[in-house]
């Protein structure tokens, strides 16, 4: 038998869920805001405390009326944070296994690509799959198998909140981690975030590469995407740069940092002469040390590369020491002749800019190889030189080669010390 105190609590929640059920909208949504303010991070055994037991019963009406109203915003996001609760709640795996049995993992990446909701709905929708995948394999398994990966690849590509896309570089990292059986979509689904006209999402999607890369080695990932193996690691922006090599080799004996990757040859144009479109042979399984070929492009995201070479030179000597012996000078006055990306040449220019300032003798190999005409166009103006390029002139920069012996640059590097 069930003490007076007992069925008070029971009749206080029927009281509570028949409240619900006759409510309409305005009147929901304040239930929704009393639920939030004074439940938000109770655990399972507090939630089942204050709903007498019962708190099953409430979850299940807030899905419901989730599978009801979700494409219609119906408080959709104070909705979402009040599932939340739940989700979250420490010791509350049933009611993350009673929110997936109503299809729940469904419902959330639909909500991804509908165009007409919030934000800040979408991000509240990203933040319950994090708590699903927290949940451990099986549930970053379910994802997967929900075309996960690619709704949401597809929402950092498109969406207009940086918060929001950092919250979903977060889940595709961690989808992409303890997920063997997924991990080669996961990294796809990032790769293909790499055209995408959004810089923070090619940004972000780097770092994310880079982070599922950690302690894997250069080979691992899906053969289609080794081209992309190397870039991955310093994207510019929260990653940290590996450790160098040991102090005991000499400074060009080193292998090509990670960060430099010959992806930026995608900006590089179309050849004429079928031999020149092959690319020389890489070491499989190690990062590519080839020089920078002339292809057609395959990837805009390339550009993404030209645009921080400037950036990653600018912080340290070595740096641009390093950049300069992997041939990078040549690859930028390649990319200057692609007169089929504009931005690349764009980004090419600024960067080459910045070495031919900063080096003397890259000033000198570069004025040979453009010529005097070209060169002074350059040099008045490299921002936009290039938009009066004719077809010789930009043939003439894709077919020219840039080599800046190693012995030399590293004199001019020792005497810039000195000075």
């Amino acid at each position: 038998m069930t003490s007076v105190k007992e069925q008070e609590a029971i009749r206080k929640l029927m009281v509570f869920l028949q409240e619900w059920d006759n409510a309409h909208r305005a009147a929901r949504s304040c239930i929704l805001d009393n639920f939030i303010k004074s439940n938000d991070g109770k655990t399972e055994p507090e939630l089942e405390l204050e709903f007498s037991q019962g708190a099953s019963l409430f979850l299940a009406r807030l899905t419901a009326w989730l599978r009801m109203t979700y494409m219609y915003s119906t408080c959709l996001n104070k909705l979402l944070k009040s599932i939340g609760i739940f989700l979250s709640a420490a010791s509350g795996r049933r009611y993350l296994i009673e929110f997936l049995e109503i299809g729940g993992v469904l419902i959330l990446l639909e909500v991804l690509g509908l165009n007409h909701l919030k934000e800040e709905d979408k991000r509240e929708s990203v933040r319950l799959l994090q708590l699903v995948a927290d949940g451990g394999r099986k549930y970053k398994e379910l994802i997967c198998e929900s075309y996960g990966v690619q709704s949401l690849a597809e929402f950092l590509a498109t969406s207009s909140s940086a918060e929001a896309q950092e919250d979903v570089q977060v889940l595709l990292v961690s989808l992409g981690r303890g997920n063997p059986k997924y991990q080669n979509q996961v990294y796809r689904g990032l790769v293909a975030v790499l055209p995408c006209a959004s810089p923070h999402a090619q940004q972000l999607a780097l770092q994310a590469l880079g982070a599922m890369q950690v302690g894997r080695g250069p080979g691992w990932g899906p053969r289609a995407t080794v081209g992309f193996h190397a870039c991955p690691s310093y994207p510019g922006g929260g990653q940290s740069r590996p450790p160098c090599p040991s102090s005991r080799r000499t400074r060009w004996e080193r292998p090509p940092p990670p960060w430099c990757s010959p992806c930026w040859a995608r900006c590089a144009p179309r050849t004429r002469s079928s031999s020149a479109q092959t690319r020389p042979p890489c070491a499989r399984g190690s990062p590519c040390r080839c020089t920078f070929s002339r292809q057609l492009p395959q990837e805009p995201s390339g550009v993404y590369g030209l645009s921080r070479c400037s950036i990653l030179a600018k912080e340290s000597a070595e740096v641009a020491e390093e950049l300069i012996q992997l041939k990078v000078v040549h690859g930028l006055v390649v990319a200057m002749g692609n007169l089929d990306h504009v931005a690349s040449q764009r980004h090419a220019s600024i960067s080459l800019e910045y070495f031919v300032h900063t080096f003397p003798l890259v000033e000198e190999c570069v004025k040979k190889a453009l010529g005097h005409t070209l060169f002074q166009r350059f040099m008045d103006s490299p921002e936009t030189w290039y938009t009066k390029m004719d077809p010789i002139q930009a043939e003439e920069l894709a077919s020219n080669i840039v080599d800046i012996p190693k012995d030399m640059a590293m004199m001019q590097s020792t005497e810039g010390e000195q000075e």
